[in-house]
């Protein structure tokens, strides 16, 4: 090697070992934002520290959560409602008689039913109406409301009135007078009753309200309403009876599960009434087009039926009615996901059921 090479050499060695020497300068100032020194910041302390309390309570919240979601007892007392009931007629079983007539009525206590369904309007002149519709368009053929008619100025039912849910089934029946909702206490007197109020009428709420306890029935009478606004109301008039889960609170309580806090929050409905979603577009054709995807259906299926919820809320005393079911697969899908009703349109149809599988609903 030639002295000129060694000089080379020699170079390129004490540039490499300066080159070495600034390298962690260098590393820091490439971490180095803005002169922040990342490397001694005290956010990143901050941010150990909060990290470390953090963990430890989020793994127990979720610990005592799951176990609380258990068992139940340790915070609530269960409920002990005056009566517990898997057979539900809705409106009165309509696929086998004409709707929320007296004769439906009788004959699904006859063939079995547990409770009655029904929905309640006023009349012009202050009676009290058995009827899922106040506009008797689709149930009578006439453009007419029930709160704008005299009771005996209501017009029959149809002779063929089709299943709501059973889109192209047809019931008929000798009976197409609507039915008083006294008549309907007066002859069922220990029949449980599910009673939907649909308007805020304050008078119609007292009414119903009067009529139950005229008939002592107050535990065996439940308020149902979709409206949160409407429940309020049945609650401040009759804060005995026991009542359902609006569609509001339906959603609270699913976010309350889904985020851990059902265990620890206290809930003062006694029943939890909710489509069964696989009926839907199938024996139940929504007017919603957004209810029409199946991919929806099958998303509200898999976050609202869920095993671990239905079996928390029957350990605190809830009862839950799944509806409408009018096919055998669909009563057992309702009993396989843990309701503890079914409601259906068809009372016979469910009697059976129930009696081949007597052991398991027992």
């Amino acid at each position: 090697m030639n002295t000129l090479n060694r000089i080379a050499v020699k170079e390129n060695r004490e540039t490499g070992n300066i080159q070495r020497q600034a390298d962690p300068n260098q590393r820091r100032a490439a971490v180095s934002i803005s002169g922040l020194d990342l490397f001694n910041s005290p956010t990143v302390g901050i941010m150990s520290s909060f990290m470390y309390y953090l963990l430890p309570a989020v793994g127990g919240y979720t610990l005592a959560s799951l176990y609380l979601l258990k068992n139940p007892y340790i915070l609530h007392k269960k409920k002990q409602p005056a009566f517990y009931c898997t057979h539900i007629s809705h409106r009165g079983g309509s696929g086998e008689r004409i709707e929320s007539t007296m004769e439906a009525f009788t004959h699904a206590v006859e063939v079995g039913t547990e409770m009655l369904e029904l929905d309640c309007h006023m009349t012009q002149d202050g009676h009290l109406i058995v009827s899922h519709d106040d506009n008797l368009l689709r149930q009578t053929g006439h453009d007419v409301s029930i709160s704008s008619t005299n009771f005996e100025e209501l017009p029959l039912y149809k002779e063929r009135l089709e299943v709501t849910f059973y889109a192209g089934r047809y019931s008929t029946g000798s009976d197409r007078k609507f039915a008083l909702l006294e008549d309907v206490f007066r002859t069922f007197p220990k029949i449980p009753v599910n009673i939907e109020v649909k308007e805020k009428n304050r008078e119609l709420i007292e009414k119903v309200s009067a009529l139950v306890k005229k008939y002592d029935r107050e535990d065996i009478t439940v308020w149902a309403s979709v409206k949160s606004d409407i429940m309020k109301e049945c609650r401040k008039v009759n804060s005995s009876m026991p009542y359902m889960f609006t569609e509001t609170r339906g959603l609270q309580l699913l976010l309350l599960y889904y985020t851990g806090l059902l265990p620890f929050v206290p809930l003062g409905e006694s029943f939890l009434q909710y489509y069964l979603p696989q009926v839907i577009n199938r024996t139940y054709i929504p007017d919603s087009a957004i209810l029409r995807n199946r991919m929806v259906i099958s998303l509200i299926e898999k976050l609202t039926l869920r095993k671990g919820l239905f079996q928390h809320l029957k350990d605190r005393g809830i009862q839950i009615h799944l509806f409408v079911c009018n096919e055998e697969q669909d009563i057992e899908a309702a009993f396989e996901a843990g309701a503890t009703g079914v409601m259906t349109d068809y009372p016979t149809l469910l009697s059976n059921y129930l009696r081949m599988h007597k052991q398991r609903h027992e």
